[in-house]
């Protein structure tokens, strides 16, 4: 009996401390759990109820700093623009605005420009920071990205002095012209002069102004709005025929793969070279019939006389659909390679005394280039200097042009390659 009570008394003793032992390690694994660790203090329980999800919808970089300055949280956009790094704020005009509204809780905004990322080529970042504080010991950093903006807004001052510029010449010029008109009322054969060159100034301006309509209504307008199926025939000869007076007075041979009416040709009638029939682009109507005659009016104005210009059209396969390329190919006097990149912002021109005795406006390209792109395409450029250059239009070919496709060949000198030496027509 005693050596089985000894036993109960000290299994009861082992329970005891058993109990004890365990309760002791509940109540330290409590403890352990509510004390702040080194990586629990760069968690989003630091922040104030509400403060992740907000930071999280914000299209701004947002960076959180503690008291020590190492970042609590940082969106993804702070990481792209190379704020943070090693946990850590990398750039230092922000960080001391950060500790200065630390100290006195003061909201502080300042922009700044930054190296890109990676020491890479090219413009600076602008960007706008704007610190306040958060609560007790954070602060807040917002940064938003304002290099797109500037670069906008420097693109529409350009554009505007352009415009000023480009409208006062004629303008100045008419101006004067006037004044010599009424200085010379009693010399007939002045006059006559005089007049006519006001003639040529008023028709620049009109030029100028009816293609800043064009622009504007290119750059404003949904083409899917009135889109329809374009026959490229149509716009073909609609091009040719827009050029056919100063081509005729240059002698020079323009020809196509695609079936030009009889009349708008220099030959007897119609010609195809080539064949590109049934081919249809979608889109307006109106918008493509002026990109196309501005690369063909081009073509014919930098070409010499007694040259040859040649357009192309073919159907060819891309990922996203088949796609449909005119390609406008002159002998002319070819665009340097410098130039080659930005022949398309408005008013920019290779050779300004040049485009001004073509008649020129420095507009005609944009228009091709912002009518492509509103239409899904796109519009590039060979060229070499001395030897011509030639304008691929690519556009998506109409769904309805699809179910009668027929093959379509191109003549290769039309397209990709200078075509042949001219012949001096006698």
């Amino acid at each position: 009996m005693d050596v089985n009570a000894a036993v109960a008394a000290l299994a009861a003793i082992a329970g005891v401390c058993t109990g004890v032992i365990a309760m002791l390690a509940f109540r330290w694994s409590e403890r352990d759990q509510a004390r702040p660790t080194r990586t629990s203090l760069h968690t989003d329980a630091v922040l104030p109820p509400g403060v992740d999800t907000v930071l999280s919808v914000l299209r701004s970089s947002a960076v959180v700093l503690d008291e020590s300055d190492s970042v609590v949280k940082a969106s993804s956009a702070a990481y792209a623009l190379g704020l943070v790094r090693g946990g850590k704020l990398a750039v230092e005009p922000m960080l001391n605005m950060a500790r200065d509204t630390r100290r006195d809780g003061e909201i502080r905004q300042v922009e700044l420009d930054l190296p890109r990322r990676g020491g890479g080529r090219g413009e600076a970042l602008a960007v706008s920071a704007r610190v306040a504080p958060l609560g007790s010991r954070l602060v807040l950093l917002l940064v938003e990205d304002l290099t797109e903006a500037r670069r906008i807004e420097a693109v529409r001052r350009d554009f505007v002095a352009n415009v000023s510029h480009e409208l006062k010449t004629p303008v100045g010029a008419l101006s004067l012209l006037s004044e010599a008109v009424m200085d010379a009322s009693d010399d007939p054969e002045a006059v006559m002069r005089f007049a006519g060159r006001m003639q040529i100034e008023a028709t620049r301006l009109t030029n100028l102004v009816q293609e800043l309509i064009d622009l504007s209504r290119v750059q404003n307008d949904d083409p899917l709005e009135d889109s329809e199926p374009v026959s490229v025939d149509e716009l073909v000869a609609e091009a040719i025929d827009r050029s056919r007076h100063p081509a005729s007075t240059k002698q020079i041979t323009m020809a196509s793969n695609v079936w030009v009416p009889e009349g708008l040709d220099q030959g007897a009638g119609g010609r195809r070279e080539g064949g590109a029939a049934d081919l249809f682009v979608w889109g307006s109507r109106g918008q493509l019939a002026a990109a196309l005659g501005n690369l063909v009016e081009n073509a014919v104005n930098y070409s010499p006389a007694r040259t040859r210009v040649g357009i192309a059209a073919r159907r060819v396969a891309a990922p996203g659909g088949d796609l449909i390329e005119i390609a406008v190919t002159d002998q002319g006097i070819g665009i340097p390679e410098k130039d080659r990149e930005r022949i398309f912002e408005r008013f920019y021109r290779v050779d300004p005394a040049r485009s001004r005795a073509t008649g020129g406006t420095g507009l005609g390209l944009a228009i091709v280039k912002h009518v492509a792109a509103s239409h899904g395409g796109e519009v590039t450029v060979w060229s070499t200097e001395g030897q011509g250059s030639t304008f691929t239009l690519r556009l998506p070919e109409a769904g309805s042009a699809r179910d009668r496709r027929t093959p379509a060949s191109l003549t290769p000198d039309l397209m990709t390659e200078p075509l042949p030496a001219p012949e001096v027509l006698p």
